[in-house]
């Protein structure tokens, strides 16, 4: 059987969960059935993106640098058009090359993420080319996704969401079903080691190790649940004040768009929720597995996420999950095993939940090692690049049946 060729789209610079994702597929492919390229955003100024420095470490990856022009996100009118006018005709120049690119090395699939220029260079590449486009949506599919990507994915062969809550969503959008798959994410667990000290974390707060400590790692934004959990932990508080919560994470422009401060409202409501003295904001940090190690519970009640790589990465640190039953997460947080999951809005159930896991202690330690068990044997790597694998052949041929691997209960 001949080898399967694939093309990933990397336009932007900046080297995110998404990137993240496409990164590991790349590594994680058998490179005895697929031969692996990427189109990458070079960088600016003379400086390589970091995109470029994280994909050149992966072997037998071919890497195109490749300047994708202007990004539309978070820019003036008057920005994009300077932009244009400077870099359009080395986009045209690169688009060229990729055509010619694409048919030398008879490219069959184009793999773009949901990024606007992601998904309209993968569909113009892919027609110009005689290759098939796959749009990977890593995001639920609603009304604000850029009219680019929309007719992107009209136009492509196939879309890969990140959860079955994805590809549904899309589904719902209106896109056809038949040309909708849903691959589960992956953590590559080698760098997160359940037995890390993380003392040195709980000294820096002034935490004690007798004092059950929660965390919730992410953006700051009102869809992650922060509010949620603190309206929960003011009814925790009413059975226990031995428990802390750092809130690990910095604002996203996204939570306030007219301005202000999202984390500034929160530390309003742990003031009017008598939660002063039990939550602490950390701010942005890098080091999230010290963290982690540091915690007796990771707590995330987030609304409709797509899929929620942090979750594993709670797993992988042998962490029970409190969470809620929504978009992509009970996908992966198996309720009762890896952790405890409550209805959208049900602060009564949520903080039961959370008091429960705060005075069993062998109970936290069961739903962790369940948790690192389930990340080691299913959400792996290399099961997502096969699963991915088999969804390139269903896309190539269309009477291929697709196999793919149940999570373990």
């Amino acid at each position: 059987m001949p080898k399967i060729n694939v093309l990933f789209m990397q336009s932007q610079s900046y080297f995110g969960a998404d990137s993240m994702i496409h990164g590991l597929l790349m590594r994680y492919f058998d490179r005895q059935r697929l031969n692996v390229h990427v189109a990458c955003n070079p960088g600016s100024n003379g400086e390589p993106s970091a995109s470029i420095e994280t994909l050149s470490n992966i072997p037998e990856l071919h890497l195109l640098p490749t300047r994708f022009g202007v990004s539309i996100n978070s820019q003036l009118k008057k920005e994009i058009v300077g932009q244009i006018a400077s870099e359009g005709i080395p986009m045209v120049h690169d688009l060229g090359r990729l055509v010619r690119y694409a048919r030398k090395n008879r490219i069959d699939i184009i793999h773009a993420t949901e990024k606007p220029r992601d998904a309209f260079y993968g569909v113009l590449l892919a027609k110009l080319s005689g290759a098939r486009c796959l749009i990977h949506l890593h995001v639920k599919v609603e009304d604000w996704i850029s009219p680019m990507t929309q007719w992107a994915m009209k136009q492509a062969d196939a879309l890969l969401g990140v959860s079955a809550f994805v590809a549904e969503s899309a589904v719902e959008f209106g896109y056809p079903a038949e040309k909708t798959f849903s691959v589960l994410n992956s953590l590559d667990a080698s760098g997160w080691d359940p037995a890390l000290d993380g003392s040195q974390v709980r000294n820096e707060f002034g935490i004690g190790n007798d004092v059950p400590m929660l965390v919730v790692i992410s953006r700051l934004f009102p869809w992650k649940g922060h509010t949620e959990l603190l309206k929960a932990l003011a009814l925790v508080k009413q059975s226990t004040t031995k428990f802390k919560l750092l809130i690990v994470g910095e604002d996203d422009p996204r939570a306030t768009p007219g301005g202000g401060s999202y984390m500034a409202q929160l530390k309003e409501l742990t003031c009017e929720f008598d939660l002063a003295d039990n939550v602490i904001f950390t701010g942005f940090r890098r080091d999230i597995s010290h963290i982690l190690a540091a915690s007796d519970i990771f707590a995330m009640p987030t609304y409709e996420e797509p899929f929620g790589i942090v979750f594993l990465e709670a797993m992988a640190m042998k962490k029970p999950i409190i969470a809620i039953e929504s978009g992509g997460v009970p996908e992966l947080v198996e309720h009762g095993k890896v952790g405890l999951l409550s209805a959208y809005q049900d602060d009564a159930q949520l903080a039961m939940n959370i008091i429960k896991l705060i005075n069993d202690q062998r109970l936290r330690q069961e739903m962790g090692e369940s948790g690192r068990r389930k990340l080691d044997q299913y959400f792996t790597p290399q099961r997502m690049a096969d699963e991915v694998e088999q969804v390139y052949l269903s896309v190539i041929n269309p009477h291929t049946r697709l196999r793919t691997i149940n999570p373990p209960t």
